[in-house]
């Protein structure tokens, strides 16, 4: 079956119904989502979206586009962070006029509260900058910009997911997908395609990323000869809930809550005295591993690691009930805790990708590192690159990607639609992905491959014991090692499950082939970078390496190989310092 619309967006997250909205504004637009939109990842987003409104403190654009860029230790594009922070307000302003439902002050305006990393007067002290609703923000974006959608006709094209991108002449004209319901392939052709398909963290053994987060478009931008950027950087949140992974917001700590080890201590007075359990991500994960390594950790079981603590017991139940009561509800269903009562025991959990497709401020998808783009090509949101976070996004600074470059992009999108004619597809232009899809489809001899679930395990744990919080050189290498092999044996792996409507077997079959492309790809660039730098630490090189390593990496498949190549840093206007918190 074929489809024609002026824009294709891939992904109905925050950044893809954003940028629908503005996209269908100009052009004839459709989303198409493996997922139903109110199921995409950006309803896990809990603790807010900054914007320096200065609502509750004194706060400035300029302010957090420099936490943004020391943050992402100086890997950051500066102009790009400025741009980030001064649309973040107008965007915020977007979604309220247009229905999201706010937290207020008692004068009405807009509430804000504290996150890691987020200061006044270039790092002085901590300033409440989260824009938040309760601890359901990202939650009430999908609702906001759905019903937006809706409205302005937007086209959905629910549970289809895509196999293949289609480039002819050098020109994006469309791509096919595999509707689940009937096992059937669709192509559409289009003036403009978008990705906005969200992280990879299912290549981890914990993670708070959920079941669709398999890394489809950065998968489907290296096959078509197009590079991924920093994918070495993936950021490992402090507080998941021990042995399990779910998030436990930073806006526990932004209210208040405080990170204890085993003997009660608050050990970030030793680690970042200035700001505490609010300081940055990558810095607070190292040191909660740092506290167990020295025997400072709560003792685990055969079940579960060593932990630490997070108390919330200080801000009392009025607050916890009222501007945290999902997680009070998970602390509750999980661990069998209290909040109020008890502190809550946690671990790092992989998290956030700060790499993927590298793309420039309007959504335009790079094809190298000399800045050139492929033209009717976007990507937006996590799956992609601008790059603002560097080597380590600031909490909640993921949803002020979102919805600041979703709408940049769709945008763009209107005004590229409306200057070009529809391109030609590739003859037999579906033929790709019928043979990607025929090849997991059962054989008659049956397959000789490995089981999908024991190449998914596998996977998992040496991304999480070797391409984890801290990595070496030797465990990097036998990472990359392993998972090449892996990716050798997924290619005889094949369903046992014949039919084609609904076939979970088989998409999962597919989406283990994307998240082991961008694993594998993902250990060689971090093997490559010899230095530590936000979320790559490098146990062997534990300094930040500046004269030789201040540059983006670019990693491209040439002949099933890694290639790479770097891109400069933009750092016209901060010069880089250490970060001292």
């Amino acid at each position: 079956m074929r489809h024609e619309y002026d824009a294709i967006i891939v992904g109905a997250g925050g950044a893809g119904l954003y940028a629908a909205l503005e996209a269908s504004r100009g052009a004839r637009t459709a989303v198409v989502s493996k997922l139903h939109p109110l199921r995409s990842h950006t309803g896990a987003a809990q603790g807010g979206i900054s914007a320096a409104l200065g609502n509750i403190e004194d706060d400035k654009t300029e302010w957090h586009a420099f936490d943004t860029v020391k943050g992402g230790d100086y890997l950051v594009d500066q102009r790009a962070a400025h741009v980030l922070a001064e649309e973040a307000v107008r965007s915020v302003y977007d979604l309220e006029h247009r229905g999201l439902p706010f937290s207020r002050t008692e004068s009405g305006l807009i509430d804000q509260r504290r996150f890691g990393g987020h200061t006044r007067n270039f790092g002085e002290a901590p300033v409440k900058r989260a824009c938040y609703a309760a601890d359901r923000t990202g939650h009430m974006i999908l609702q906001t910009l759905y019903q937006q959608c809706v409205r302005n006709e937007v086209a959905f094209f629910d549970e289809f997911v895509v196999l293949d991108l289609l480039v002819e002449g050098g020109v994006c004209a469309g791509l096919v997908a595999l509707e689940l319901a009937t096992g059937e392939l669709h192509t559409f052709r289009a003036k403009a395609v978008l990705l906005a398909t969200g992280g990879c963290g299912r290549m981890f053994k914990t993670t708070s990323n959920a079941l669709a987060n398999t890394g489809d478009g950065p998968a489907l931008i290296v096959r078509a000869g197009l590079p991924l950027e920093d994918l070495e950087f993936f950021q490992f949140h402090p507080t998941g809930i021990a042995g399990m992974g779910i998030l436990i917001s930073e806006a526990v700590r932004g209210e208040g809550g405080i990170l204890k080890n085993g003997r009660g201590e608050r050990f970030m007075s030793r680690y970042a005295p200035g700001l505490l359990d609010l300081a940055p991500r990558d810095l607070i994960s190292k040191a909660i591993l740092n506290e167990i390594k020295e025997g400072n950790g709560v003792r685990g079981d055969k079940k579960i690691d060593d932990y630490v603590l997070l108390d919330a017991t200080g801000l009392g139940r009025d607050v916890l009930q009222k501007k945290l009561p999902d997680i009070s509800e998970f602390s509750r269903t999980y661990l069998a805790i209290d909040p109020a009562e008890k502190p809550m025991p946690v671990q790092p959990t992989a998290h956030y990708a700060m790499g993927g497709i590298p793309t420039d401020e309007h959504g335009r998808v790079l094809s190298g590192a000399d800045g050139a783009f492929r033209p009717g090509l976007y990507a937006a949101g996590e799956c992609a690159c601008v790059s603002v976070h560097g080597a380590n996004r600031l909490g909640t600074n993921s949803l002020v990607d979102l919805i600041v470059f979703g709408k940049r992009a769709g945008r763009d999108i209107a005004d590229f639609c409306r200057q070009v004619d529809f391109p030609i597809l590739p003859r037999d232009a579906d033929a790709a992905a019928r043979a990607r899809l025929e090849r997991v489809r059962p054989a008659a001899g049956g397959g000789s491959g490995p089981k999908a679930v024991e190449v998914r395990d596998a996977m998992r744990t040496a991304m999480m014991e070797k391409v984890g919080v801290i990595r070496t050189g030797a465990g990097l290498a036998e990472a990359a090692a392993g998972l090449g092999r892996l990716r050798d044996g997924l290619k005889a792996t094949r369903a046992s499950d014949g039919n084609r409507a609904f076939n979970s077997e088989a998409v999962e079959i597919l989406e283990l082939e994307n998240l082991l492309d961008v694993a594998w790809l993902t250990a060689h660039a971090a093997a490559r970078r010899t230095e530590s730098r936000g979320g790559h630490i490098r146990d062997d090189f534990p300094e930040r390496d500046d004269a030789r390593w201040l540059k983006h990496t670019f990693v491209y498949l040439a002949k099933d190989k890694p290639a790479f190549e770097d891109k400069a840093v933009d750092t016209s206007i901060y010069p880089p310092k250490p970060r001292v918190y």
